[in-house]
């Protein structure tokens, strides 16, 4: 029997469809859907027709294909995609054929539409140059794939838009049988030239990676080049693409707001550095920057796979992730703004669903950091903050004056003394379960309670269509 699997990101128009017809055939026995926080009723949809839903541990569709995969209970698996239409019959027939019957073990579709441009200017010409053996292969970006989840359980899924083509070399790699199915016309909704540039982008640092993996190119160079891309997500011309153009906007601190806990203690704690930390954390006669830099240098040869290992570790507030969605669904975009570090912000960000976080960017060299740690611009501002060269207030600053936002459509939410200025610049302001007198003080209303009284407080006084959590 096989299994469906279908990764959601507010799918509604046509995921019922889509669920409707991959149950047709008499091989499916089980349709999981695996919502990456749909804000358009996505996942009622989904169950609605008969599929198991269930919520991606983390935002971004190579997350919840894994996830989908670990769910499942059979051995045969097919991905598609929630926006598809206008498919062939028997497309699920023809891509399960080829395991049913042992003749592979990965399956990759083709279809007649031309060849995407990422395809045709990125993908292709980068395997015919490092992955020969692969050159024939008409669509080695497509979604729909067919494999066997012990094939897929040995394999990497990145979390970007490389997955596909990642899992597809390592497949090709580790030995397995592959081969590339006709499936007829494929509808499929195009993407905008910025989402092509943003998958360009990934596609070739995927491909360059597993290149440099196989031993098909120098290691270093592949390494610099994800480091500059890291980068650059922290400026904030990147920042404010993500953003796009908002009519709303919601800032969370992380530590102890969204994130039960402290980043950099529990960190520390894993490796064995809590005492030396102790010096440096909540001094008051230090310098805030300085003592930024002081606890990095702590953290020096430790693995960036470590710093992600604890951030997806680390415990949530309860409610954190539906109360981001609450947001999101009635319009706002949803930032985590921090003084912890950049790997640690997008991590948590992916597990709780917001658009985007703002944080300080440790350097990595090899897969371990160096200890040295580059402020975010974002907190900068030339006219900004009086009290703090580095503040969370310069974020609200620099997205109001670019997106021409009034105080009334920002919402911040803290807890600490460094969520201060960001409370009291804010047109609507919340201390969550706040540390000090003053940060309840800088904020409009204290929730003691749940992040569920954000809603509430929203819900009361924006006047705002938001459900009861």
């Amino acid at each position: 029997m096989v299994t469906i699997i279908i990764p959601v990101l507010n799918e509604a128009k046509t995921l019922a469809s889509v669920i409707e017809f991959a149950r047709r055939d008499g091989a499916v026995d089980e349709v999981i859907v695996v919502d990456d926080g749909s804000t358009d009723g996505s996942p009622e949809i989904a169950r609605a027709v008969g599929a198991k839903v269930i919520t991606s541990t983390l935002l971004g569709k190579g997350a919840s294909m894994e996830d989908g995969m670990r769910a499942a209970q059979h051995d045969l698996l097919l991905y598609l995609d929630g926006d598809l239409h206008g498919l062939a019959s028997d497309l699920v027939r023809r891509m399960i054929t080829p395991l049913l019957q042992d003749e592979a073990d990965f399956v990759k579709a083709k279809f007649q539409r031309s060849a995407g441009r990422v395809t045709t200017l990125t993908a292709r010409p980068l395997l015919r140059t490092l992955f020969p053996e692969l050159a024939n292969f008409e669509q080695p970006l497509g979604g729909i794939i067919a494999a066997r989840k012990s094939l897929l359980n040995q394999l990497n899924f990145e979390n970007d838009y490389g997955v596909d083509v990642g899992l597809f070399l390592d497949a090709a790699v580790s030995g397995a049988r592959l081969t590339e199915v006709d499936i007829g016309n494929l509808e499929h909704d195009s993407q905008s030239l910025d989402a092509l540039s943003d998958m360009a982008t990934q596609v070739t640092r995927v491909i360059l990676e597993r290149a440099a993996l196989y031993g098909r190119l120098q290691t270093n160079f592949i390494r610099e080049v994800r480091e500059v891309e890291r980068h650059m997500q922290v400026e904030l011309s990147i920042v404010f693409q993500k953003i796009g153009k908002p009519e709303k906007l919601a800032l969370f601190d992380m530590d102890g707001t969204l994130v039960d806990g402290r980043f950099v203690t529990e960190l520390a704690n894993h490796v064995g550095r809590t005492q030396d930390l102790h010096q440096f954390l909540d001094n008051p006669d230090m310098d805030a920057d300085e003592r930024t830099r002081q606890i990095a240098r702590l953290f020096a040869g430790v693995p960036q796979s470590v710093f992600v290992e604890i951030a997806r570790s680390v415990p949530l507030m309860p409610l954190a992730s539906e109360v981001i969605v609450e947001l999101r669904k009635a319009g706002y975009r949803v930032g985590i703004v921090s003084d912890s570090y950049f790997t640690a912000t997008e991590t948590v960000r992916r597990r709780v669903f917001a658009d985007f976080s703002i944080a300080n960017v440790m350097k990595f060299r090899d897969g371990k950091a160096t200890g040295e740690v580059r402020l975010a611009p974002a907190l900068i501002h030339p006219s900004g903050c009086q009290l703090h060269a580095h503040c969370k207030a310069n974020v609200l600053r620099h997205v109001r004056e670019k997106m021409h936002l009034n105080p009334e459509k920002v919402l911040a939410v803290g807890d600490g003394e460094n969520d201060v200025c960001m409370l009291r610049d804010a047109g609507w302001s919340v201390a969550f379960q706040p540390k000090t007198k003053n940060v309840s003080a800088a904020a409009q209303i204290v929730a003691l309670e749940s992040l569920a009284e954000v809603i509430n407080y929203v819900q009361a006084n924006q006047s705002e269509p938001l459900s009861t959590i």
